[in-house]
């Protein structure tokens, strides 16, 4: 068996999955893929139907990042002869005196030259009467919204990966690595691998990757959930007919048109404990789902119905809740990727610029809010931030 690669990732969900297909169209066979359970596992947080993508943000930087990120994915969709992004349109809403600020998003549109517009609740209900608002709320539209299938994106991402020679092995863990600064040992309780470029793109797993490196971040796991709601009139919330949605508040939740089960979608972001990867479970917390449940009757009183199921997954948030993707102090050929609960819509072009960062020290955008040495993520505790 082949043991020796240009570069190995470690974790193959969503940007380990995206980084095995930018990576196998350059290196081919000399890449090699390792995941600790079964491909396609449920434990992270890459999995399920969907995940919004968007280009509504609140940083210029995201909105030029998320711009990128169409891009990158239009490419995987005509390589793999397969339609994947879903767009439905989104919307933001703004209640009064919202804890999020709507001119971080406008100003940040604004500098990107990105097209959208500003409604009252009484456009809104207008153009999509499904949506119950008081008066005061107002919201940003934006077209290009909508949905990323998260497993067929992965699966698609790891279909091609495969085609291009790329060596996937799932059911394997990592016991040891070093760097010997020529090349880069791992020892998995399976087998011995050198590298010349080693990806960490371990979620949840991180700090456990780091750590053969000396190395720690302060991340804070959550779990999560979400609930799909067995909607009385699916066809009102169809994607043709009704976008993708955040609630820019505190707390806050989003939301998706009937998409993979025979209802709407719902959830509250950063809603759920703080977890360890370990101590996480797969049981639905009531009083989160009775939160959103509450919250879903009274935004989308035509929409609700018992819910059909809840599923959970994992946040790995950063204290800033800004990316990690960078290389390792120390070891140029180590990168990292932290996608602090939000990636997923990022994941494909994630997994492209950290194979270009790793293997040309370059990358083709501006990565540099998410340095790993900044000054937050060198606290030992610091102040934890997780609204955008």
């Amino acid at each position: 068996m082949k043991t020796s690669y240009e570069v190995i990732i470690l974790g193959l969900g969503g940007i380990g999955s995206g980084a095995a297909y930018w990576l196998g169209r350059r290196y081919g066979r000399d890449v090699l893929g390792l995941e600790q359970f079964e491909i396609g596992h449920v434990r992270g947080g890459s999995q399920d139907h969907s995940r919004i993508i968007r280009l509504s943000y609140h940083t210029p930087a995201y909105v030029a990042l998320a711009q990128q990120a169409y891009q990158a994915w239009a490419t995987l969709e005509a390589d793999a002869a397969e339609a994947l992004i879903l767009k439905t349109g989104g919307l933001d809403f703004f209640p009064a005196n919202a804890a999020i600020p709507s001119n971080d998003y406008t100003n940040s549109l604004t500098a990107c030259d990105v097209t959208f517009e500003w409604l009252t609740a009484a456009e809104v209900r207008y153009r999509w009467s499904q949506f119950h608002l008081a008066d005061d709320v107002q919201a940003i539209y934006q077209a290009e919204s909508g949905i990323a299938p998260a497993a067929r994106c992965n699966a698609a991402h790891l279909r091609l990966a495969q085609a291009y020679g790329v060596v996937l092995q799932d059911d394997e863990k990592v016991t040891a690595v070093h760097d010997s600064g020529a090349e880069i040992t791992l020892i998995t309780d399976k087998a011995r691998y050198q590298c010349r470029y080693l990806l960490i793109t371990g979620g949840a797993w991180s700090n456990e990757a780091l750590a053969h490196f000396g190395w720690r971040l302060p991340l804070t796991v959550t779990q999560e959930q979400v609930t799909y709601f067995a909607t009385p009139d699916p066809a009102a919330f169809a994607p043709e007919r009704f976008p993708v949605w955040i609630w820019m508040d505190d707390p806050c939740y989003y939301g998706f048109p009937v998409y993979g089960e025979a209802g709407i979608k719902v959830a509250q972001d950063v809603g759920g404990a703080e977890v360890t990867a370990v101590s996480r479970t797969f049981t639905p917390d009531p009083a989160n789902a009775q939160r959103v449940a509450a919250f879903t009757q009274h935004l989308l009183p035509g929409g609700y119905g018992p819910p059909i199921l809840t599923k959970t997954c994992l946040y790995t948030l950063t204290s800033d809740r800004d990316f990690v993707i960078d290389t390792l102090p120390g070891h140029p050929h180590v990168a990292v990727a932290v996608g602090a609960g939000h990636a997923f819509k990022f994941a494909s072009l994630i997994g492209k610029l950290l194979g270009e960062l790793v293997t040309t020290g370059v990358s083709s955008a501006d990565l540099s809010p998410f340095k790993i040495t900044r000054p937050i993520l060198r606290q030992q505790h610091p102040e934890r931030h997780f609204l955008v």
